[in-house]
Order: structure tokens, then sequence, then C-alpha cells
């Protein structure tokens, strides 16, 4: 008998739980909205809650508030929510506040640039770009986070500018000629991307992203072996000590050595 209830539970697809009587369609169903709700708030939290309606963003802001006022990134929120209503001076006064905790928000720095040019001071947004973009004018790395800001609020004129002066400072960084190529890729010029992913990899050959994007550029990407560089002989079979460099020529990039003041530089004959 207990054989054929069970059979009887399978067969309409019920069981049991507790003396409660489900379905495993209703089984199915719970567990779907679950993993939906789930999916949906890991998007909220990785998009800012941007996804999210207005009202529910505005209540969200409120709570996070509410929870910790000294919270730059929930005055930088609200601000957001401010702005995009249209109501200037409370964006203003959420992104001062947030800002007022940590100087150094480069989302609220960019957001504020952008709230005043499309103001009525558009002057005003501008001094505000110089002020951020000067306290950072001597550190790369601060440099390309604020360019990562305002390219995020499409301000890419300001972008590029913090790009440039990142470069000032550390011409010879890998890292930052990589995020200049891959801006200058993003927008269409395709020439410059090649021009400083070529000088991106010359610094730093251990790039994956930029080999490929030069291999899709259509430029060879030729690495030769540690050892053949470090144990490179002279033809009297001596240890060579020269310096070594990564140059691009007629779209391969191969490695020569770097030829010092009053030598000659070796040709195939001479080889």
């Amino acid at each position: 008998m207990a054989v054929k209830n069970v059979s009887e539970k399978l067969r309409t697809g019920s069981c049991t739980f507790g003396g409660g009587f489900i379905s495993l369609f209703t089984l199915f169903l719970f567990s779907f909205c679950v993993l939906s709700l789930i999916g949906c708030e890991g998007q909220q939290a990785a998009d800012g809650g941007r996804s999210l309606p207005m009202d529910a963003r505005k209540a969200e802001a409120l709570r996070a508030l509410e929870r910790n006022f000294q919270d730059p990134q929930a005055h930088f929120n609200m601000g957001q929510i401010y702005q995009a209503e249209g109501l200037t001076e409370k964006a203003e006064y959420h992104y001062n506040v947030a800002l007022s905790f940590d100087p150094a928000h480069v989302q609220t720095q960019a957001a504020m640039v952008k709230l005043f040019l499309n103001s009525s001071h558009p002057t005003k947004g501008k001094s505000y770009a110089d002020l951020y973009m000067n306290r950072v004018s001597t550190m790369p790395g601060q440099s390309l986070l604020l360019a990562k800001a305002f390219r995020n609020e499409q301000l890419d004129d300001y972008a590029l500018m913090c790009y440039q002066q990142a470069l000032r400072v550390a011409p010879d960084s890998a890292r930052v000629n990589k995020e200049l190529a891959f801006f200058y890729m993003q927008k269409g010029d395709q020439a410059k991307a090649k021009e400083y992913l070529v000088r991106s990899f010359q610094f730093d050959r251990s790039q994956p992203d930029v080999a490929n994007e030069l291999g899709r550029l259509g430029v060879e990407v030729r690495i030769p072996r540690e050892p053949d560089i470090e144990t490179a002989t002279t033809p009297s079979g001596e240890d060579d000590e020269r310096e070594w460099k990564i140059v691009a020529k007629h779209g391969l990039i191969q490695v020569e050595p770097i030829v010092q003041k009053g030598e000659k530089k070796e040709t195939n004959e001479d080889q």
C-alpha cells in the first residue's frame, strides 16, 4: 500500500512536507522566483541601483544615509537622483557633503563638473574640473581614476586631459599608455590606439590584452624567449652586456640592442 501511495504521488507530481501538500510545479515556481530575485539584486548592486525606478532608488539612498550619514557613496547616489530630477541645489549639497567626507571621491568630482556644465553656470563646472585635475596632476594613478569617472559622465574632453597629464608625468608607464590606447580605440581612432598600444607593449610585454589588440589591428607581435636575450653572446664568445629594446618595424614588434652614442649600428652585412 505504501509503494502504491508513493507511485501515485510521483505520477501526479505531488509530495507531502510536514503534513502539507505541495506540487512539484509549485516548488519549481518558488525556486525560479527566488533565483530571479537574487539575479535582480545582483544586477542592481552592479549598476549602483540605476536599474531601479526613481522612487525605489531614492528610498534606498535615504536608507543608506540613515545607516551611515558619513558614507560618501550614499551622498553621491542621492546627488545623482536629484541631478536627474533637475534639482541642482540639492544635488550640489549632497555632492559637497560626499566630498567633505572623501575629497578624492572621483565619481562625485566628475558628477559635480557635469552638474554645472549642464546648468546656467558652465564656467563653474570648468573651474571645478581644473581644480580636481590640478590636485592629481603629479599622480598618474589618480589621474587615470579621474579620467574614468569623467568618461562615465560622458565628459570625454576632460577624460583626455587626465590621460594626457598622466602621460606627461609617467611617459614610460605601460598602464598609462594602455589606458590612453583603449580610450582612443573606443573613440574609433585606430591610428592613435595602435601608437599607444605599441608603446605600452614596449614597456611591458606581459600584457595579453595589449598583444591581442595589437594583433587585431594587424600588428604581429613576436616576443623572443628570455634566455635568448639574457644569454646573448658576442662573436668572440663573451657575454653581451648591451641593453635591449622593443621596436615596431614594418608592422612587426621585435627586440633590438640599444646603440650607444659613438657605437656603430650592426647591419646584416656586419653579422
